[in-house]
């Protein structure tokens, strides 16, 4: 029983380090996006097109998002605001963010 949930245990652990590696991809994908927005002007476009793509699909669906048409626009509009996926995700970014809305909330 107890091999049982070792095993078990392992295949989790393994499944999430699988999961993770996909979801650098995506991040990957946006940041090269983001980069050929700023140099051509297209990126939209570009993740737009990888991501409606079989291997886009299959990538998104092994980090574990589903790969539908509003996941798609979702891409876009991030990639559309040029803010590296590094810095988006970072503590300072998010606050910045969050004191930016409370001073709009207090404006209004």
């Amino acid at each position: 029983m107890a091999d049982f949930i070792d095993s078990t245990a392992f295949n989790f652990e393994q499944g999430q380090r699988a999961r993770k590696l996909f979801a650098a991809v995506v991040l990957a994908a946006l940041d090269d996006a983001i980069a050929d927005d700023k140099k051509y002007g297209n990126g939209p476009e570009q993740i737009a097109r990888w991501a409606r793509s079989r291997d886009g699909r299959e990538v998104l669906s092994c980090a574990g998002i589903d790969p539908n048409e509003r996941v798609v626009k979702g891409l876009m509009e991030f990639v559309s605001k040029g803010i590296r996926t590094s810095v988006a995700l970072s503590r300072e970014e998010s606050e910045r963010r969050h004191a930016l809305e409370m001073d709009q909330a207090e404006a209004a």
